[in-house]
C-alpha cells in the first residue's frame, strides 16, 4: 500500500501543500539559512579516498556529483540511479565528520526538492538493501548537531511519505513521539520545519492515528493556544488537526481535548484568507468525521457555544475567490443551524463546563435552570461536578473562579445530597481555600456557596443579604 490519501488532496493546491504554499521558504528559515552557509563547505573527498575510508566508486561518483549544476545532478541520479543512492547513503555511513554529515544531507535534500522524482531511486535501493527507505536518516537524527537532526527529519518525512511501505511500528512510534517532544521543546528555533514534517506525516491514516497514540494531539493545541504563535505556524498545526480528523477516531480524540475552543478562538482573530479556509475545514471535517452520533453532537453542541454559527454568519456576507471558504461555510451553517434547533440549554451549559471557559451566561443565574437539571450533574459519575473541581484547582482565570464556586453553590441548593457528593469530590475544600483568594469577587462567591451548603432555607438567608 502506498499510502492513505486524503479524498480531494491534490484539488486543493494551497490547503493540499504540506509546505504551506508561497509561505513554504518563510516556514523553513532557520534550517535554510543554515543550508546557504553548510552549501559552501568544500570538502577533501580525494583525501578521504586516499586514506580508505570511502571506495573508489563512492569517490568518482561524489566527485563528479559535487562539481555538477542541479540539472547535471539529475541526470548522474538518473543514470546511476539506485547506484548513487547507494554511494550517498555509504557516505553517510562511513564519515563521522559533522560537517561532512550536514553536507551530504543538505545534498540530497537539495536533490528532492529540485526534482521529487528522484525519491524513487531511494525506494529501488532500499528495495534491494532489504531496509527501510528512511533508516539511515532515523539513525542520524541522533546525533547531537541540530542542523542534522532536523535536515534528516525533514528527510525522512519526505521518503515516508512517497514509501509503499508504511513504517515499522516502533520506527513510526520513535519518530512521531520525537515530533511531539518538538513541540514542547520551549523556543525551539525549528518549529516550523517540525510542523512540515508532521503536516507531510498526517497525510497518511496510520500516521494520523500513531499521532494520536503518542498522545501528541494535546501539546499541538497547547502550541496553537499560546500568543506568541505567529500566522504561519498557527496555519501549519490547524493545517496537521484538519488532516487528522479525516480519521473518525482521531477527528474524535480532538474533540474531546478541547479543540473547538482553540479553533473559534483562531477564527475571530484569523485576518488571512489562508488561515481562515484551513480553520473551516478542520472544523468541517470535526462535524462530519467522528462517527459516533453523541460525539458529533457534542461537537456541534461546542461549536455553537463557542458563537462559531454568529462568526459563520459574518463570513457568509463576505466575498471570498476561494470557493472552498464558500463550500465550508455553506456545509457548516447548514449543519449547525440543524443543531440550534434542538439544543437543550443543558446541551449549552454541558458544553461551556467542558471547554473550561466558564463565563456568566444566563444559564448559571436561571432558577429554572437549576430546579430542571440539577440531577443531570449526577450523570456519568458526576462528570460535570468532576470538572468543575479540577477548575477550581488548576484555573488562574478569576470569571472561571467565580462561577464554578456559584454551580456549586447552586448545585447543593437544589440538590439536598448535593453536601455530600461535594465533599467527597474535595470542592468544598476548594470553596472554602478561595474565600482567601486575592480576587474580591472570587472571595464572595466562595463565601456565597460555603453560606449555602451550611445554611438549609436559603431563600431566606438570600433575602436578608439583598437587605443587608
Amino acid at each position: 500500500m502506498a499510502y492513505a490519501r486524503v479524498a480531494g488532496f491534490d484539488e486543493l493546491p494551497v490547503k493540499g501543500d504540506p509546505e504551506g504554499g508561497k509561505a513554504s521558504v518563510a516556514s523553513l528559515d532557520k534550517l535554510q539559512q543554515q543550508a546557504v552557509q553548510v552549501r559552501q563547505l568544500q570538502t577533501p573527498w580525494q583525501s578521504y579516498f586516499q586514506g580508505k575510508v570511502i571506495t573508489e566508486e563512492d569517490f568518482r561518483f561524489i566527485q563528479e556529483y559535487d562539481k555538477a549544476s542541479n540539472e547535471r545532478r539529475s541526470q548522474l541520479i538518473t543514470n546511476l540511479g539506485a547506484q548513487a543512492v547507494k554511494s550517498l547513503l555509504h557516505i553517510l555511513s562511513t564519515i563521522s565528520k559533522e560537517q561532512v554529515l550536514q553536507y551530504i544531507v543538505t545534498l540530497i535534500d537539495d536533490l528532492l526538492t529540485s526534482d521529487p522524482s528522484c525519491i524513487r531511486f531511494f525506494h529501488q535501493y532500499a528495495d534491494q538493501a532489504g531496509s527501510p527507505v528512511y533508516s539511515a536518516f532515523i539513525k542520524l537524527m541522533n546525533r547531537p548537531d541540530p542542523f542534522i537532526v532536523h535536515m534528516s527529519s525533514r528527510l525522512v518525512s519526505h521518503l515516508v511519505l512517497h514509501s509503499r511501505y508504511l513504517m515499522s511500528p516502533e520506527d513510526q512510534r520513535w519518530y512521531l513521539h520525537w515530533i511531539v517532544q518538538q513541540l514542547t521543546t520551549p523556543n525551539n528555533a525549528y518549529m516550523t520545519c517540525v510542523a512540515s514534517a508532521l503536516q507531510r506525516m498526517m497525510r497518511v491514516d496510520e500516521y494520523r492515528l500513531g499521532y494520536m497514540r503518542v498522545h501528541g494531539i494535546k501539546p499541538l493545541l497547547d502550541v496553537l493556544s499560546s500568543r506568541n504563535t505567529g500566522f504561519q505556524m498557527q496555519y501549519q498545526l490547524i493545517f496537521c488537526l484538519w488532516l487528522m480528523a479525516y480519521s473518525g477516531k482521531v477527528a474524535t480524540a480532538i474533540i474531546e481535548l478541547n479543540a473547538i475552543p482553540v479553533l473559534a478562538d483562531a477564527l475571530k482573530g484569523s485576518g488571512k484568507e489562508k488561515v481562515t479556509r484551513i480553520i473551516l475545514a478542520a472544523l468541517r471535517n470535526l462535524i462530519e468525521k467522528p462517527t459516533d452520533k453523541q460525539v458529533i453532537h457534542g461537537s456541534a453542541t461546542a461549536m455553537i457555544s463557542c458563537k462559531i454559527p454568529t462568526v459563520i454568519a459574518v463570513l457568509a456576507n463576505k466575498q471570498w475567490q476561494d470557493e472552498d471558504i464558500r463550500d465550508d461555510v455553506e456545509s457548516l451553517q447548514e449543519k449547525l443551524e440543524g443543531y440550534l434547533l434542538d439544543l437543550s440549554s443543558f446541551d449549552e451549559y454541558l458544553s461551556e463546563v467542558k471547554s473550561g471557559r466558564l463565563q456568566w451566561s444566563p444559564v448559571h443565574k436561571s432558577d429554572k435552570f437549576w430546579r430542571e437539571n440539577v440531577l443531570r450533574l449526577n450523570e456519568k459519575n458526576h462528570e460535570v461536578l468532576k470538572i468543575l473541581t479540577q477548575l477550581l484547582q488548576e484555573s488562574q482565570d478569576t470569571t472561571v473562579l467565580q462561577v464554578a464556586a456559584h454551580d456549586f453553590g447552586e448545585y447543593v441548593r437544589h440538590y439536598p445530597r448535593g453536601k455530600k457528593v461535594l465533599d467527597n469530590l474535595g470542592g468544598k475544600q476548594l470553596i472554602m481555600g478561595l474565600m482567601n483568594h486575592a480576587d474580591g469577587q472570587v472571595r464572595y462567591e466562595a463565601l456565597v456557596a460555603v453560606q449555602k451548603m451550611m445554611v438549609q432555607n436559603w431563600e431566606f438567608l438570600g433575602r436578608q443579604l439583598k437587605t443587608d
